[in-house]
């Protein structure tokens, strides 16, 4: 059995526990919440939507942010695995660098 890749807005509002409206509603504040648009207009989400709109939930009703405050909790998170993500890069670059001048150090010396 295959997992669903796409939810409507009553199967989203059902597992977040939150009311149709307020989904609608955190779409138009956070612009990480985008869902894709059916010809129709109707809302299909991503697992990836649901997580974020969870997020939010937590953060604002758990919490106690305000919408204001979820949304630069949201953002400071994204720009921080941005961030490891380009640390991780870079420390792979110089790893591999650093392989590379082993190995012709290598190589010279067993020329000499």
């Amino acid at each position: 059995m295959t997992e669903k890749t796409y939810f409507t807005m009553a199967e989203v509002s059902r597992k977040a526990q939150v009311p149709e409206y307020t989904v609608r509603y955190w779409e138009q504040k956070f612009r990480l919440l985008r869902p894709l648009r059916l010809a129709s207009g109707h809302r299909r989400y991503t697992r990836a939507d649901i997580d974020t709109l969870l997020e939010i939930k937590d953060l604002v009703f758990i919490k106690g942010y305000s919408l204001d405050g979820a949304r630069k909790a949201l953002a400071a998170k994204k720009r921080q695995k941005r961030s490891v993500k380009a640390v991780a890069a870079t420390a792979t670059a110089k790893h591999d660098l650093l392989e590379e001048v082993r190995k012709e150090l290598q190589q010279l010396i067993k020329e000499l």
